[in-house]
């Protein structure tokens, strides 16, 4: 979750991957989407109960979790306690490090107040080295759309690369519902 007060329960959130997870849902298109571009460093966003950051850790990535939320995080916590969490306001994060992706996953631009999109987006923004990328899926039609997320991502420096309908890169068409966006900070000098 990204900012404000919320009335979230960690482990009944948690329950529910659980139970997916003893069906045999496969839950992990977050991490598998990330581990294509191999970054050593992720900021996994609005981690939740973390179930992305620790799948990414499980495959030899250095995760940082950040969500607002106690009860999400104590989850996280439980579930991972080597790794770090980090209860934090997304939009005004700062942790003094650069990242080479972040991590918004779950509808986290959904769950900031209305108006604080473009804040959330410059934070995580400032945590991304050259070449970084910003990975985040959310679906439309629920307050934030499409246009205004690239105008806040670009205000931020950044250019969208990649777009899909999935995780799992379905191609994206304007009738889609959830949006999987990749943009990234350039490279000095590059062309």
């Amino acid at each position: 979750m990204a900012t404000g007060s919320t009335s979230w329960d960690g482990a009944s959130y948690q329950a529910r991957f659980d139970r997916l997870a003893a069906e045999g849902v496969d839950l992990h298109g977050e991490a598998d989407l990330v581990c294509r571009w191999s970054p050593g460093t992720v900021l996994d966003a609005g981690c939740g109960t973390g179930r992305v950051a620790i799948e990414l850790a499980r495959r030899g990535i250095e995760v940082v979790g950040v969500d607002v939320d106690a009860s999400m995080l104590a989850t996280a916590r439980g579930l991972a306690p080597e790794l770090p969490w980090i209860e934090a306001d997304l939009c005004s994060l700062d942790l003094g490090r650069q990242f080479d992706l972040v991590l918004l996953a779950g509808n986290v631009p959904l769950f900031t107040p209305p108006g604080t999109q473009g804040a959330l987006v410059a934070a995580c923004a400032r945590h991304l080295g050259a070449g970084g990328r910003l990975v985040a899926g959310f679906s439309l039609g629920r307050g934030y759309d499409l246009r205004t997320y690239d105008a806040d991502t670009a205000a931020a420096g950044l250019a969208l690369v990649d777009r899909w309908s999935t995780w799992d890169q379905a191609p994206y068409d304007a009738g889609a519902d959830y949006a999987v966006s990749v943009h990234r900070r350039p490279i000095e000098g590059a062309t």
